[in-house]
C-alpha cells in the first residue's frame, strides 16, 4: 500500500570561474565519487542525481527553475566543495520551491600534513564555502537542513537518508486523500478543524460521505469472497476452536470481514489511502469496523477513529516516513501512576495496527459497549518496546501545530486477562508528570500517532518543511520554559499571518 513515485534528488556542487578549469574538472570528478558512493552504500532510499558543479547565478537560477518544475525531483542537496560566492546563489534559492539540503562535509578527511600546499587549500574549500553559502540562506530565512559530517561515515549517510524520507513525506502529503465515513464525534472540539485550511497548508483532500454509500459498498461482496479472507485469517492469527465452528461468533468475524472488502474496494475505486468512521454513525452496518480498519491500517492506510481526519492524514504520512513500519493511530487511554513505574496504557477500543505487535495477534470477538450494535471482531496484542514518539496534529485557529512527545515503549509484566484490545505501554521523556503537563499546555489532542520508527529530527523537518509550529517534549522540557515558549509562538505566527 506504501506505494511512491521513484522520486530522485538532485547533488549540485558550488564554486566559481575563478579557480581555473583544471580545478574545476577535479572538484566536478570528487562530487561524482561521493553520488556514486552515497548512492552505493545503501542507506540512501532514494537515488541523488549529480546536477553538476555551478560557477556563476544564470547556472544556479536555470537549476533550480528545472528542479522545480521536474516531478521526480523530491529535493535538492548543495555542497559548496570549494568557495561559491553567496550573491550567485540569491536569485535562484529565491525561487526554489523544493525542500532544500544543505551538506557540509569535505572530499578528504585528514588533513595531508606533510603534503599540504595553497593547491590544496584552494581545491578542498568546503569549510570556507559552505559558511560563505550558510550566511546567504540564513539571509533569504529559506526553510532548509545542514547535516554536517564526513561524507562516508555511516551515521551522516543515514541522517541524509532520514532527510528524503521526509522531503518525499512532504510531496506524498499533497497526494493523501481522507474518505471521511460519517462526520466527527458529536460536542467533541479537538477532533474538528479547518479543512480547507488543511488543504491549502497540507494538499490533504478531505471528502465526506454518509454511511449509506459504504453499506452500499459492503453488501456487493459476495460469500465467496467472505469465505476466501476468512481463510486467510485463519493463517494469519490466533484464533480459538470455538471461532472455526459455524455459528454466531464466526459469522461476527465474517462480517468483519465483508466490512474489510468493502472498505477496501470503496477507498481503491476513489483512490483513497485514508480513512475515518464514526461510531455515533453507522446506520445500516451491524458492527463498528474493527479488524477491518487494523488490517487496512497494516497495509498502510492511515485512520482515525470519530471522523478524527487530521490523526488519520497524520497516520498516513508517518507510515511513510516509515515505509510504514511500526506505527499505529493510538488513544492515550489510562495512567499507572506507581511512582516507582509511572506508565501510560495506549489503545483505542478496535483499531490498533498490527505493525506495532510484538507476537502473533489473536482474533476474537467480544462485547463493544457503545455504538449499540453487535459484537465486533478485533485483533488484540501487546505493543513492541522501544524508543519511539507519540504525535499529535492539532488546529490552533488558522494554523496547525505538531505536538512530539518522546517515550520508551516496554513490555508491562503484568497481564490484562479482561481487556480485550491491542494495547502498549509506554513511559514519556523526561516525565510521566512533566510530559503530560506539556503535552497539554501544548493542546494535544487524545487522539495521536504512535511510532517506533520515525525520528524526532524527521518530524521537526518535516514540520519546518511545511511551515508549521513543533512543540517537542524530551529530556530538555522544562514547563516554565515550554510555556514561555508557547506565548512566543503566538506572537510570531501571528506575525506570519
Amino acid at each position: 500500500m506504501i506505494r511512491v513515485k521513484p522520486y530522485q534528488f538532485w547533488f549540485v556542487t558550488g564554486s566559481q570561474q575563478l579557480y581555473g578549469e583544471d580545478v574545476l574538472s577535479e572538484v566536478e570528478i570528487n562530487s561524482k565519487v561521493i553520488v556514486e558512493t552515497l548512492n552505493k552504500n545503501g542507506h540512501l532510499p532514494y537515488n541523488l542525481v549529480f546536477k553538476g558543479v555551478l560557477t556563476n547565478a544564470k547556472e544556479v537560477d536555470q537549476l533550480i527553475l528545472t528542479a522545480n518544475y521536474h516531478e521526480e525531483c523530491a529535493g535538492l542537496v548543495t555542497w559548496m566543495h570549494t568557495f561559491s560566492p553567496g550573491k550567485m546563489w540569491i536569485t535562484g534559492l529565491s525561487k526554489l520551491q523544493k525542500p532544500l539540503l544543505h551538506f557540509h562535509t569535505q572530499f578528504i578527511r585528514d588533513i595531508p600534513w606533510d603534503s599540504i600546499d595553497m593547491d590544496y587549500m584552494n581545491l578542498h574549500q568546503s569549510a570556507h564555502g559552505d559558511r560563505e553559502y550558510g550566511y546567504t540562506v540564513t539571509r533569504l530565512m529559506l526553510p532548509r537542513k545542514v547535516i554536517f559530517g564526513y561524507w562516508e561515515q555511516e551515521l551522516t549517510q543515514k541522517k541524509m537518508g532520514d532527510w528524503m524520507k521526509t522531503a518525499v513525506a512532504v510531496f506524498e502529503s499533497g497526494h493523501i486523500r481522507v474518505a471521511r465515513f460519517g462526520d466527527i464525534m458529536r460536542t467533541v472540539a479537538v477532533t474538528d478543524g479547518d479543512k480547507l485550511e488543511a488543504h491549502i497548508k497540507f494538499g490533504w483532500t478531505l471528502d465526506y460521505y454518509g454511511i449509506g454509500d459504504l453499506v452500499d459498498k459492503i453488501n456487493t461482496i459476495s460469500k465467496t469472497q467472505v469465505e476466501e479472507l476468512f481463510y486467510e485469517y485463519q493463517k494469519l492469527y490466533v484464533m480459538d476452536e470455538v471461532y472455526l465452528q459455524p455459528g454466531p461468533l464466526q459469522d461476527s468475524i465474517k462480517e468483519q470481514a465483508r466490512i474489510e472488502l468493502g472498505l477496501r474496494a470503496f477507498l481503491e475505486e476513489g483512490d483513497y489511502n485514508a480513512f475515518t468512521t464514526n461510531f455515533e454513525d453507522l446506520h445500516g452496518m451491524k458492527q463498528l469496523p474493527g479488524l477491518a480498519v487494523q488490517r487496512l491500517m497494516a497495509e498502510g492506510y492511515g485512520f482515525a477513529a470519530e471522523g478524527d481526519w487530521k490523526t488519520a492524514a497524520l497516520t498516513r504520512l508517518i507510515k511513510i516516513l516509515t515505509h510504514n513500519q511500526n506505527t499505529s493511530f493510538i488513544e492515550d487511554y489510562t495512567y499507572h501512576l506507581n511512582p516507582e513505574n509511572e506508565m501510560t496504557l495506549g489503545s483505542h477500543m478496535l483499531e490498533v495496527c498490527p505493525s506495532i505487535a510484538t507476537e502473533t495477534p489473536k482474533l476474537v470477538v467480544q462485547p463493544l459497549s457503545i455504538g449499540n450494535k453487535e459484537d465486533p471482531a478485533r485483533l488484540i496484542f501487546d505493543g513492541k518496546s522501544g524508543l519511539g514518539y507519540v504525535v499529535s496534529l492539532v488546529d490552533m485557529g488558522g494554523r496547525f501545530r505538531l505536538v512530539v512527545n518522546e517515550i520508551i515503549a516496554v513490555q508491562s509484566e503484568e497481564l490484562t486477562p479482561n481487556l480485550p484490545v491491542a494495547k502498549v505501554f509506554w513511559r514519556p521523556i523526561p516525565s510521566l508528570t512533566t510530559a503530560t503537563e506539556a503535552w497539554i499546555y501544548s493542546g494535544g489532542s487524545h487522539h495521536s500517532v504512535f511510532s517506533l520508527s520515525v525520528t524526532k529530527d524527521q518530524l521537526f523537518d518535516f514540520a519546518e518543511m511545511l511551515d508549521i509550529e513543533c512543540i517537542i517534549i524530551d529530556q530538555d522540557t522544562d514547563i516554565r520554559q515550554l510555556r514561555q515558549e508557547l506565548k512566543l509562538n503566538e506572537m510570531y505566527w501571528k506575525i506570519r499571518k
